[in-house]
């Protein structure tokens, strides 16, 4: 058994996995999700797991270079905005509408579908490189 970080099997052969510019999405209960672009379901019920602490765990390991972020998110969710600027810290950010993010998840490695229910609690990671 994994000693510590991500205990998620797919999660972590993701993370894993992800070369240079690569992305990961996580995404709240109702995004959609490409057919074709791998799907990770956390959800369990409404809320759980929650979108931010979903992120917390996922930037414990991912390298990220840049994220991007719906433009509603700071509108219809300015809990969830402020939360994801407070996680993600230095890393640079762009904003999207949420029609162009919606594009963009069908680049995505995967999608990592959490339980949250607040609109616009989604956000693309852009790997990057520890070296």
């Amino acid at each position: 058994m994994k000693k510590i970080g991500i205990l998620n099997q797919p999660i972590s052969e993701v993370i894993a996995g992800m070369g240079h510019g690569d992305m990961l999405v996580i995404g709240d209960a109702g995004l959609p999700i490409p057919p074709n672009v791998r799907r990770i379901d956390l959800a369990l019920t409404a809320g759980v797991p929650a979108f931010l602490q979903t992120l917390e765990v996922i930037l414990s390991e991912l390298q990220v270079e840049s994220a991007i972020i719906a433009n509603e998110t700071m509108a219809v969710s300015p809990v969830i905005f402020n939360g994801i600027k407070a996680a993600i810290k230095a890393i640079p950010s762009s904003m999207v509408s949420h029609e162009e993010f919606k594009l963009l998840t069908k680049q995505a490695v995967a999608v990592v579908r959490t339980g949250e229910c607040t609109p616009y609690a989604n956000i693309v990671l852009k790997a990057g490189v520890t070296f």
